[in-house]
């Protein structure tokens, strides 16, 4: 059968398909590590299971439910943001519990953009952006992040890719940084924000890493007059372990709210209400929670660094998120060779910082997403290949 156009330069998820090379090399008895997805492995609160498992015994809320979400739900999101961002959200109307995040980034392009509408796009960065905006039927322009600028925007450099033409909607930021780690800088969120107002840009951020390994979770709804031109994408995936559970939010005005609610309520019918009943009590968690699975992640980033230092990779230490990025060094072209390499010599996986853009090559990222066990055993590996 035909394919639509749409798919045409859309290829298979980087991930699906090493998933499947990966499953080959097992099926040789290979028994490889897999240190390069961050899907957590640790559980949710033992309190969100039991609500879960409580609710589900309910007779009555197996129906569908609102495409606006639970106002339990929609409370517990907006009381989360007060407390953790300082973020003021109207949980009637700034607020769009989403079966996901990454599907959300498929309704923000679905909403606004038309064919040939250019849109910002970070390299290196969540790979999601890019085929959403050419799915959507938009052009991506790549802003380049460097190490050299603190993995920040270059605003001159933004400047000019706009004023050189064309219909600019959309910018995808996201910080802490995916995949780099980067934390935002005192300033970065205010200058985006006015870079958004300047060229008319709805600026979209993406903030699922804000409570991994990082001491100030931020918002950049928290920045004064932010609403008008930026929305805010927001998951329980990471913070909470639940990423198969499928709960994200999108924040901002009602307008943008509702905008994108036009487009969402075409393609779902609300999320299961136990699942949204069980997310809510995950939000009202203390910051204990937060402290003890960053005490889990503190302790396998230590052994990631060991490792990386086998490989003679250089890494910045106050990363952020649950990924380290490194730089490889200079006796490999790429992040592939060298993924490559210890791949099939090691039978451990590590991610190539290629996929998520050009500027990434020199680059592999480490997931944290393993137990420590797994992580002893990988530089067990490693020494064993790399010669004394």
């Amino acid at each position: 059968m035909q394919t639509s156009k749409r798919l045409d330069g859309i290829g298979e998820y980087y991930f699906s398909q090493k998933l499947r090379e990966i499953d080959e090399l097992n099926k040789q008895g290979k028994n490889v590590i897999n240190l390069g997805i961050g899907s957590p492995d640790l559980p949710p609160h033992a309190d969100v299971i039991r609500t879960l498992q409580e609710e589900s015994a309910r007779p009555n809320v197996h129906a569908y439910q609102s495409y606006k979400g639970s106002p339990v739900l929609r409370k517990a999101i907006s009381d989360w943001y007060n407390q953790w961002y300082n973020v003021e959200l109207n949980p009637d109307t700034e607020i769009l519990p989403l079966l996901g995040s990454k599907e959300g980034i498929m309704h923000i392009c679905m909403t606004y953009l038309n064919a040939g509408d250019k849109v910002l796009v970070p390299n290196p960065g969540y790979p999601t952006y890019r085929s959403a905006v050419k799915l959507a039927g938009g052009e991506c322009v790549d802003y380049d992040l460097t190490e050299a600028n603190s993995w920040e925007p270059d605003f001159d450099a933004l400047d000019k890719l706009v004023a050189a033409g064309g219909i600019f909607k959309l910018m995808w930021i996201n910080y802490p940084q995916m995949p780099t780690g980067q934390l935002p800088s005192a300033t970065l969120f205010e200058k985006i924000v006015a870079f958004g107002k300047k060229h008319n840009i709805l600026i979209c951020h993406d903030n699922p890493y804000s409570f991994i390994l990082n001491n100030k979770p931020a918002s950049l709804l928290a920045v004064p007059g932010a609403k008008e031109v930026a929305i805010e994408l927001n998951s329980l995936s990471k913070s909470h372990n639940m990423a198969g559970w499928r709960v994200g939010v999108l924040c901002g005005a009602k307008e943008r709210i509702d905008e994108v609610l036009r487009f969402k309520s075409n393609m779902d019918s609300g999320m299961f209400l136990p699942a949204q009943l069980a997310a809510a009590k995950a939000l009202q968690l203390p910051k204990s929670w937060y402290d003890e699975v960053n005490s889990v992640y503190k302790k396998r980033r230590e052994k990631v660094f060991e490792l990386l230092d086998l490989l003679q990779c250089v890494y910045d230490k106050s990363q952020a998120g649950m990924f380290v990025w490194a730089k490889i060094p200079a006796t490999y072209k790429t992040g592939y060779e060298l993924s490559d390499e210890v791949l099939y010599n090691t039978g451990v996986f590590i991610t190539p910082g290629g996929i998520f853009g050009k500027a990434g090559d020199g680059y592999i990222r480490v997931s944290l997403c393993s137990p420590e066990e797994k992580f002893v055993e990988s530089i067990k590996r490693i020494k064993a290949f790399i010669p004394a």
